[in-house]
């Protein structure tokens, strides 16, 4: 059965929805939260419908961050007794004490002993709630790229951290599942409760373009499908293929026709080929994804966000299936990131957090060091690297004049040891001390 034949809503009929949705979410955090809040740096992602919203994105606070060892991860370069001038949630000066004006009356958090380094970025994480949203940002994800949500709270997420910066990270929005089982997601809009009588789900190529074009009428900044089943649910097989070439294809041309990108999540090394060659700007999880698929990737550009975090915590399942599972995928896809990084394949870290678990990117940063990367090019996973998937390379992942002021500070050197970035000891949002 097609799907009839009814454009998507107006996106500025739906969009108004998502941004009174995003009202009521930071009503019922502001209720809880103390004092007085702090303005954002408005930055959501080009095309977003944040700048759509009634309510003017607030500008950020200003903080001088001074005393502590600041590295860079784009160069790897070291400064000691270091100092970062954020005024408006923007750092406007950085360098060594003595070298940097500092202006007056402006709020100091002091570093010395500890080291300083951009606010991280969690390449796929799945933020469902305020909770959620508030607890990765405390532990150090500033900025995040959604893996999907079941009824566009992401996008709600996203409008909310660009007027409270200190309640969410600066969140890349996905919008619904492209999947070809909706379950109770064809709820999530109108337009989408008539693919519910179709008896082979969502796989005809007018239901992809119809899910597709309600999440761009949503507002979603990129758009994610799969192609491979779920690795943590035990009834089924991660490397049984749902999508094939061609339908992958239908999904990326009808985003790439809103300007958006395209993530998949993917285990086989069939299904892993299939999706970058039909076009994905990035491949999630692949731990069976082969050499020749990698060639590609490094020929095309496409990114590649393993979640190694995800798969090791398979392996402390109580249920024996997913626990079997888990050792056997992550010394696979341990090899997998390493052939990965040792061909050009640009790596994003990402935590694949959900289900009201926030787990620190610190430790996807952790599990590509123990895959082989070096601690600084494991941290550039989380920072540079993530940045430019996420089309953010200019502003956020160092901190460097005009970018956004986010941070943390850490108690030790995370060059000596990256597990120091499970635990920030502060993180700073867009000029807020958290």
């Amino acid at each position: 059965m097609c799907v009839e034949a009814t454009p998507p809503p107006p996106g500025r009929l739906t969009r108004r929805g998502v941004l009174a949705g995003a009202a009521a979410l930071a009503g019922t955090v502001a209720a809880a939260r103390s004092a007085a809040a702090a303005p954002s740096d408005g930055g959501t992602a080009p095309g977003s419908a944040g700048r759509h919203a009634s309510h003017p994105a607030a500008r950020g606070a200003s903080l001088v961050i001074e005393g502590g060892t600041l590295l860079d991860p784009a160069t790897g370069d070291v400064t000691e007794n270091a100092v970062v001038v954020i005024e408006a949630g923007t750092v406007r000066a950085v360098g060594r004490r003595g070298s940097v004006t500092v202006p007056r009356n402006t709020e100091t958090l002091d570093a010395q002993g500890r080291w300083v380094l951009p606010g991280l970025v969690d390449a796929h994480i799945h933020l469902s709630t305020a909770t959620e949203a508030r607890d990765a940002v405390r532990q150090g994800a500033t900025s995040a790229r959604s893996g999907s949500t079941a009824f566009f709270q992401d996008v709600a997420v996203r409008e909310l951290a660009r007027h409270s910066p200190e309640l969410a990270p600066r969140l890349t929005a996905a919008g619904v599942f492209v999947t070809p089982d909706l379950g109770e997601t064809v709820l999530a809009d109108p337009d989408l409760t008539t693919l519910a009588r179709l008896k082979d789900g969502v796989r005809s190529a007018e239901a992809l373009r119809r899910v597709v074009q309600v999440n761009l009428a949503r507002g979603a900044d990129v758009i994610k499908t799969r192609v491979n089943e779920r690795a943590g649910l035990p009834e089924q097989d991660p490397l049984a293929q749902v999508y094939s070439h061609e339908q992958l294809s239908e999904i990326v041309a009808a985003a790439r026709r809103g300007g958006k990108g395209v993530l998949c999540h993917s285990y086989s090394e069939q299904g892993c080929h299939d999706a970058v060659t039909a076009g994905i700007r990035s491949l999630e999880h692949g731990a069976f994804v082969g050499e020749r698929t990698l060639h590609e990737m490094r020929r095309r550009g496409t990114y590649f966000t393993p979640t190694l975090t995800a798969i090791a915590g398979l392996t402390e399942s109580t249920d024996p299936v997913l626990a079997e599972r888990g050792r056997t995928y992550l010394p696979v896809l341990e090899r997998a990131v390493l052939a990965a990084h040792g061909m050009g394949v640009p790596l994003a870290a990402g935590t694949d957090s959900s289900g009201g678990t926030v787990r620190p990117i610190g430790r996807e940063v952790e599990l590509m060091h123990a895959a082989g990367l070096s601690p600084l090019d494991a941290i550039r996973t989380a920072t540079t690297g993530a940045a430019r998937l996420l089309g953010l390379e200019r502003t956020v992942g160092r901190l460097a004049r005009g970018f956004t002021g986010d941070a943390i500070i850490l108690d030790g050197d995370p060059l000596a040891d990256v597990a120091r970035l499970k635990k920030p000891a502060r993180v700073v949002r867009a000029g807020i001390p958290l």
